[in-house]
């Protein structure tokens, strides 16, 4: 199992107001039916009780918008390119003519 299942289950007990503690993620684990893992809990709230959840929640950096998409390119480009593939089957054609002269 992924670490990710854990730092959820940590991530509901502080939206719920309650207290990340190892029985408290161990519990959310078993009801979600998945044995849990001591060792990875263990180091999940000792971490955690360095960190001030809020304030990573509210940094733009964890929850920041995606970047805006690039400008379309200029129509001309694509114009051109209409044009040429118009004249290849022209070409084509023509090379295809000769096999049969």
């Amino acid at each position: 199992m992924l670490m990710s299942e854990y730092i959820h289950a940590a991530l509901l007990l502080h939206s719920a107001k309650q207290e990340i503690t190892e029985d408290r993620i161990k519990a959310i684990i078993r009801a979600a039916g998945i044995e849990p893992d001591e060792a990875r809990i263990k180091v999940l709230v000792s971490s955690l009780s360095k960190v001030n959840i809020d304030e990573v929640l509210s940094t733009p950096l964890a929850i920041g918008p995606v970047a805006p998409a690039a400008p379309a390119a200029p129509q001309a480009p694509a114009e051109k390119k209409e044009e040429k593939e118009e004249e290849k089957p022209a070409e084509e054609m023509a090379g295809l003519g000769a096999l049969f002269e």
